[in-house]
C-alpha cells in the first residue's frame, strides 16, 4: 500500500506522555513504547487531526525550518512500527498484537505502598549506610570466596548455595513486584541471564506509564530489599558471635551472595537495575546501544553489522559519560571473576577430583559425580536463557 503526500492516515490507539527531553508514545493494543522528539509528536498530532501528509510536511517545515523533514519517510517508519491503522480509508493489515500475560494483580496496592513510600525509602537508605558501617568496623565479616563451602561435600554446598540464591533473588524480585503493585501496575517474572549467570527478571515494561521520578523507585526496589537481607545477615553475625558454626557459616554465605549481586548491579554495561536508573535520571534512552556504537568507533577492530543507533541532539556528552561507566563495569565484572568465581571453581574442582579415583562405592565418588551433573544443569539453563533471548 503506497503512501503519498496526498495520503491521509489513521493511527491505532496511542497515548503520548512528555518525558524530561522527549516524548513516550504507547501503543495501547500491544503495550509497546517508543521514544520520539517533539517534531514527531507534532506530526502525529496533525495526522490525528486528519490532515494530508503534504499539508503536514508544510506545517512542520514552517515550524522547524532548520530540520530536514521527510514526512513520507516518517509515515513509513510509523507503518513499520505498526502504528498506522488506515491509509486513505483502507485498513492496514496488521499482525495480531498480543499483550504479554501479566499477573500479581492479587497483591493489594496498599501492601506495595507500605513497603515503598517516602518514609520507607529513607529507611532503606539508612540500611545502606549501616551496612557500609558494619563492613568497615567488622572486616572479618567481609565476604570471602570460601564462604561458599559450608560442608565437606560439594553437592551439599552447591545445593545450599542454590537454595540461598533462589530465596534471595526471589526476595529481590518481590521488591520490584511490590513497587509495581504500589502503583497499581501488573508484572511477571521470567528467566533471563547476565553474561553466564542465570537470573530471574521482573517485567517492568508498564513502568513507562509513570513519570521518570516514580520509575526510579521501581528500579531500586530490588536493591532496597537486598539492603534488608544484607543488614540482617551482618547483624546476625555480630550479635551471635559465639553462636552455632553452621548458622554463622550460613549467614556468611548469604552475605557473599547478596554482596556479589550488589556489585553486579553496579556493572551498568549490562542492563541492571542501576542501568535503568542511570538511563531514567539522564533522560537518555538506549544508552547501552548508543555507547556500544561509540566504543566501536574508538576501537575500529570491533566491527559490527548492526545499524547505528539514533542519537538525539544533546545526548552525545551523556553517552560519552556512560561509556566511561561501561568500562568501569567491565573492570568490576573481571574483578568478581578474579576474586570470587575463578577461585571458587578451582577450589571446588580440587576438592572433588580425587573422588573419581575412589570408585563408585565411595561417597566422594558420588559427590564428584553429582557436582558435575549440577554444573551441567546450570549450563543447560544458561543455554535455555540464551536461546530464549536470541531466537
Amino acid at each position: 500500500m503506497e503512501v503519498t503526500l496526498s495520503s491521509v492516515l489513521k493511527l491505532v490507539p496511542i497515548e503520548i506522555r512528555k518525558e524530561k527531553k522527549y516524548f513516550i508514545v504507547e501503543d495501547i493494543s500491544s503495550g509497546e513504547y517508543f521514544e520520539m522528539p517533539e517534531i514527531c509528536i507534532d506530526a502525529i498530532t496533525l495526522i490525528k487531526n486528519g490532515e494530508s501528509l503534504g499539508d503536514i510536511e508544510q506545517h512542520i517545515k514552517e515550524k522547524y525550518p532548520k530540520e530536514e523533514v521527510d514526512i513520507i519517510d516518517f509515515a513509513e517508519q510509523l507503518l513499520q512500527l505498526q502504528l498506522i491503522a488506515e491509509i486513505d480509508g483502507v485498513k492496514v493489515t496488521l499482525p495480531e498484537k498480543k499483550k504479554q500475560h501479566l499477573s500479581f494483580q492479587w497483591i493489594s496496592p496498599k501492601l506495595g505502598i507500605f513497603f515503598f513510600n517516602k518514609t520507607a525509602m529513607i529507611f532503606y537508605v539508612g540500611l545502606f549506610i549501616m551496612n557500609v558501617f558494619l563492613l568497615i568496623t567488622h572486616p572479618s565479616h567481609f565476604p570471602h570466596y570460601k564462604d561458599l563451602f559450608i560442608f565437606d561435600y560439594m553437592v551439599l554446598n552447591i545445593i545450599t548455595w542454590l537454595v540461598v540464591t533462589f530465596c534471595t533473588v526471589l526476595i529481590h524480585e518481590f521488591g520490584h513486584i511490590l513497587a509495581m503493585r504500589a502503583n497499581n501496575l501488573s508484572t511477571r517474572v521470567e528467566v533471563g541471564h547476565r553474561l553466564i549467570l542465570v537470573v530471574l527478571e521482573t517485567d517492568m515494561t508498564s513502568a513507562w506509564k509513570l513519570s521518570s521520578k516514580n520509575r526510579n523507585v521501581l528500579y531500586l526496589a530490588g536493591l532496597c530489599f537486598d539492603m534488608v537481607i544484607l543488614f540482617l545477615s551482618l547483624v546476625s553475625q555480630v550479635i551471635f558471635t559465639n553462636g552455632s558454626g553452621i548458622f554463622l557459616n550460613f549467614m556468611s554465605l548469604v552475605v557473599l551472595d547478596t554482596f556479589i549481586r550488589l556489585i553486579y548491579q553496579c556493572c551498568i554495561y549490562m542492563k541492571t537495575d542501576l542501568y535503568y536508573v542511570f538511563e531514567n535520571v539522564t533522560g537518555c534512552y538506549n544508552l547501552m546501544e548508543n555507547a556500544q556504537q561509540m566504543i566501536k568507533r574508538w576501537f575500529p577492530f570491533l566491527k559490527s553489522q548492526k545499524k547505528e543507533e539514533v542519537v538525539f541532539e544533546g545526548e552525545r556528552r551523556m553517552i560519552f559519560t556512560y561509556s566511561i561507566f561501561y568500562f568501569v563495569g567491565v573492570v568490576l565484572t573481571l574483578s568478581l571473576y578474579v576474586v570470587f568465581y575463578v577461585p571458587q571453581l578451582l577450589f571446588a574442582v580440587k576438592r572433588v577430583m580425587p573422588g573419581y579415583l575412589e570408585g563408585p562405592t565411595s561417597l566422594p565418588f558420588w559427590d564428584a559425580t553429582l557436582f558435575t551433573v549440577q554444573m551441567l544443569v546450570g549450563f543447560l539453563l544458561l543455554l535455555f536463557s540464551w536461546k530464549k533471548k536470541y531466537s
